[in-house]
């Protein structure tokens, strides 16, 4: 009897720890989910103010896009449009896709996200859960706008994460081999622009935290960025329409 009691005040228990368990997960991507409300108003916002044209090269990610502030007049003259709101992580892509990818409608996505994953938690995360995340974006970004072209800009070995160097890296190999298998995606490699000769990070690429950057160093991204994007516009404008 008293080992019955044992046993189901055991599964009590474990049930509970579960309830616990998962309403701790909705908790958490509630408030995740009311973090970026502030950012999607403000685009509302923008977009009322002045409409953006739909069919153009949508910048989206996490703060290290957010920060390029400059987006639309260093693409210029190609008609891109920054969307990115600051300390998201893949999962917030995935999340807000509804009120990004449908809403502008882009003939391009540049990608910049996972930087926050690859730093969050005091064990690194496992770098192809967080591929996964991305691979999720991208099929939705195709099932959603067949012909759509993906860039993904790598994420940064930043000098604020020396020790997850080799995750950063892990990462940036999955997504690489992922854009060269699939067709409309391309791979950007940032990271050749933000070392020395001796593979150093430029420390005055960066401001305090040593991970985002000086305005000035956007400039050299739009000297890699730009010449793809150019590309692929003509491209994607040049191509019958994906029915």
């Amino acid at each position: 009897m008293i080992k019955t009691i044992r046993s189901v005040g055991f599964w009590l228990a474990l049930g509970a720890w579960g309830v616990v368990r998962v309403g701790g997960a909705e908790d958490e991507a509630a408030k995740r989910w009311a973090q970026y409300a502030p950012s999607f108003k403000a685009f509302a916002e923008e977009d009322r103010a002045k409409p953006p044209l739909k069919g153009g090269i949508l910048f989206v990610g996490s703060s290290i896009f957010r920060q390029w502030a400059a987006v639309p007049e260093h693409m210029a003259p190609l008609p891109a449009l920054n969307r990115a709101f600051g300390g998201s992580r893949t999962a917030d892509q995935v999340a807000r896709f509804d009120q990004l990818i449908p809403v502008y409608a882009p003939k391009i996505v540049v990608y910049y996200c996972g930087s926050n994953d690859l730093k969050a938690g005091s064990v690194p995360e496992d770098p192809a859960a967080i591929f996964a995340r991305f691979r999720t974006f991208s099929e939705k970004t195709l099932a959603a706008r067949p012909g759509t072209r993906l860039v993904f800009v790598s994420s940064t070995r930043s000098p604020d994460r020396v020790a997850r160097w080799e995750q950063v890296d892990h990462y940036n190999a999955l997504v690489r081999a992922y854009c060269a298998a699939t067709p409309h995606h391309t791979f950007i490699d940032i990271n050749p622009a933000l070392v020395d000769a001796a593979g150093a990070p430029k420390l005055e690429l960066y401001v305090k935290d040593k991970l985002h950057f000086q305005p000035s160093t956007y400039l050299a991204f739009t000297e890699i960025i730009k010449p793809v994007l150019t590309r692929l516009w003509a491209e994607v404008n040049a191509a019958p329409p994906v029915k």
